[in-house]
């Protein structure tokens, strides 16, 4: 079963839709340079956050594939392998443009030759946003396979709010137009810096006023604990609802999103997650 097997979104066509779709030159590979639409050259300060966050701004859902797998690992990095070096840094933000810190941002894409790791976590990861709601991915450009486009795939989560999954696209790319899942209101914004790529996108989710903002994102994880300590209720693979409360290493904790936990997300390692009462 391939991506092209499942149904393409349906919504009908934005504002945000046109503006992209104006940077589409049919043809043309990945190698030609991309100016930017609204983000600064490589070396300056990105913007702090989108001009525009009205609802035709939303980033909209895309399918899911069927190559995700839950349990990918905490980092900011996934080029696990061979190819031409991409960066990807943008925030999440709220229909006002507001920030979202500690939103969960989980990635993942084929490697260069157009092969996902259903095995292993090659190519996979995720993180949370900074307190000003930015993320940056560093992996490289993935590469092709049959009736797809160039793709990375992503799910985004506000704290306490519902799960956003979608695709980020490559501008300029052959196979743009005969891809029956791509939308241009995902194009990303792609420059070429050296011998890599570095892009630009922003989450723009339908949340109204400003979530609660977790602490930053942690650098790093403990090591796994496949069992909660004695006397603890948290435990690994269990699906934890939003206000859900356990306890961890004789201290409680309220559950701030709903998620499924995994080996590392302790809750003292995840204060996005967990918020200790």
């Amino acid at each position: 079963m391939s991506d092209r097997e499942e149904e393409k979104r349906a919504n009908g066509v934005s504002r945000k839709t046109i503006l992209r779709a104006a940077m589409i030159v049919p043809a043309v590979p990945l190698l030609a340079s991309v100016p930017a639409l609204a983000r600064t050259p490589s070396g300056q300060p990105l913007a702090a956050t989108p001009e525009n966050c009205d609802a035709d701004d939303l980033t909209p859902p895309q399918t899911e594939g069927p190559y995700f797998k839950p349990g990918s690992p905490l980092r900011t990095s996934i080029a696990d392998g061979p190819g031409t070096a991409l960066t990807v840094t943008g925030y999440v933000v709220g229909l006002s443009c507001q920030p979202i810190a500690g939103a969960l941002l989980d990635f993942w894409q084929c490697d260069n030759g157009g092969n996902y790791d259903n095995v292993g976590t090659r190519f996979r990861g995720h993180q949370l946003t900074d307190t000003q709601g930015k993320y940056f991915l560093t992996s490289i450009v993935p590469g092709l396979y049959p009736g797809r486009t160039r793709h990375i795939h992503v799910k985004v989560q506000a704290p306490g709010k519902p799960i956003l999954t979608t695709q980020l696209y490559f501008p300029n790319e052959p196979r743009n137009s005969t891809d029956t899942i791509f939308d241009p209101a995902l194009l990303m914004n792609v420059q070429i810096v050296g011998s890599g790529r570095q892009a630009t996108f922003d989450f723009v989710l339908n949340i109204q006023g400003t979530p609660p903002s977790p602490s930053p994102t942690p650098t790093k994880t403990t090591s796994p604990s496949p069992t909660p300590p004695s006397g603890g209720t948290w435990a690994p693979y269990v699906a934890y609802a939003l206000g859900a409360q356990v306890t961890y290493a004789g201290l409680s904790y309220v559950c701030q999103i709903a998620h499924t936990s995994l080996p590392g997300w302790e809750p003292p390692n995840t204060p996005a997650l967990w918020r200790r009462v």
